[in-house]
């Protein structure tokens, strides 16, 4: 943790001239040309500017990674918000009609979403010319994981994405977005196994993200989401499920999850005690998950990975490729039943060891296994209810319950409308979905 300190302090110039490249359009224009051009061809600018990724993402309340959490837990009534003063979180509990294009949450989430994505681009195209391809491809990998993970959420909230960043910049569709993080983590990988990522840029990041996991493991998610399931599934198998990966924490960068919710109680916190499911979805008497995901102090309070002050939060967990197996199984051209259930059953029985040093954050259910018979929509129903408890608060549930066909009515919106910051600058702003 010392270390992670370190390398962000000592990157905090570096950091703060990324985001001066920032303005109210998504060209990003800095009055400075000469100096950022000097940042661009530079390994230590250029590095400064990934690590500035992984802040820009991980910590803050405008931070993509915490928006996007509370945007989606709320919508998919994982939390709620505990204080009408919180106008925006507040109107997200609302739903409907009263999200509308001055949500400053929801802007968070295109604000950084496409910060991230132009800063990532930055890096991916000037790292290429550096003559130290080790040090090139750790930039571009780890560059392209923050560039996918804002690609997914974009295409996870709205119907339509930007097809880039500049003046007037056209539109794709989501699906086409998710193909377009897979491309992007497809050059990373292609680069590492080319040239091996050095120990040198290893050094100077952060600790805690396992980049060629993390890019495996993001491929197998978007390529679910996209139907792709043979891509899902060998994604999926090529996680090492026996490593973490996680964004660290320090003194000067916190949790923003218990920064800006646990500690202080007063802008979102979980639904219920079932996390929001109801019906058959409400997890199973003396599942283990729950009391790792929630705490008991009056009301329902948030655990887990927005526990302390320094908790890291995953990238993604163990579990989540674990259920993406078991689907892929589930939903390919000729369900193999028996493979579903055995992966599902890795999860069900999971036991919950306390041992916050595993793979797994010592997170598991403990439950009996499934025995079955199950037919292929009885799995994948049991599969949706896994992973609304074991993925809780992973910003993952809005896009699970579209694609798992839930009811409307369980949701606050399906998509979301376009913030006014981008319809008025971009003459290309879809029109906004009715729901």
């Amino acid at each position: 943790m010392k270390n992670s300190r370190s390398k962000y302090i000592r990157y905090t110039f570096f950091f703060a001239m990324a985001l001066s490249l920032a303005a109210c359009k998504k060209e990003y224009l800095n009055p400075n040309g000469a100096v950022a051009d000097d940042v661009l061809l530079s390994a230590r600018g250029l590095t400064g500017i990934t690590v500035g990724l992984q802040k820009n993402f991980s910590t803050t309340r405008a931070g993509l990674m915490y928006a996007a959490i509370t945007v989606n837990g709320i919508t998919t009534n994982e939390l709620i918000s505990v204080n009408t003063g919180n106008t925006n979180e507040d109107r997200l509990m609302t739903g409907g009609v009263q999200v509308d294009g001055t949500n400053s949450v929801l802007l968070n989430v295109w604000t950084s979403s496409n910060k991230i994505i132009f800063d990532a681009d930055n890096v991916i195209s000037n790292a290429a010319n550096l003559a130290d391809k080790g040090l090139a491809s750790g930039l571009i990998a780890h560059a392209s994981i923050f560039k996918a993970l804002a690609l997914g959420n974009l295409s996870e909230f709205w119907e339509k994405v930007p097809n880039g960043t500049g003046q007037n910049v056209t539109f794709i569709t989501r699906t086409d977005g998710f193909n377009k993080a897979i491309a992007t983590i497809d050059n990373a990988l292609a680069l590492i196994a080319a040239n091996p990522i050095s120990t040198s840029f290893l050094s100077n990041i952060p600790t805690g993200v396992d980049i060629p996991n993390t890019l495996n493991a993001l491929k197998a998610r978007y390529a679910l989401f996209v139907g792709n399931y043979p891509l899902a599934l060998s994604s999926a198998n090529a996680v090492d499920l026996t490593k973490r990966s996680a964004l660290t924490y320090d003194a000067q960068n916190l949790n923003p999850i218990f920064e800006i919710a646990t500690s202080t109680n007063n802008v979102i916190q979980p639904k219920n005690i079932n996390l929001g499911q109801t019906g058959a979805n409400i997890p199973d008497a003396g599942d283990a998950r729950i009391p790792f995901y929630t705490a008991i102090s009056t009301t329902v309070r948030i655990n887990g990975f927005g526990a302390a002050s320094l908790t890291p939060i995953p990238v993604y967990l163990p579990g989540e490729m674990t259920l993406i197996k078991a689907e892929a199984y589930a939903r390919q051209a000729t369900p193999d039943l028996a493979s579903s259930l055995t992966e599902l059953n890795k999860v069900v029985t999971r036991p919950a060891t306390g041992n916050v040093l595993d793979a797994n954050y010592g997170m598991g259910a403990a439950l009996p296994a499934l025995t079955g018979p199950y037919t292929q929509q009885q799995l994948l129903d049991l599969i949706y209810k896994h992973r609304c408890i074991e993925l809780f608060m992973s910003g993952l549930k809005l896009e699970d319950m579209r694609r798992f066909n839930q009811p409307l009515a369980d949701r606050k919106r399906n998509f979301f409308p376009y913030p006014f910051a981008e319809r008025d600058n971009n003459t290309n702003t879809p029109a906004d979905p009715t729901f």
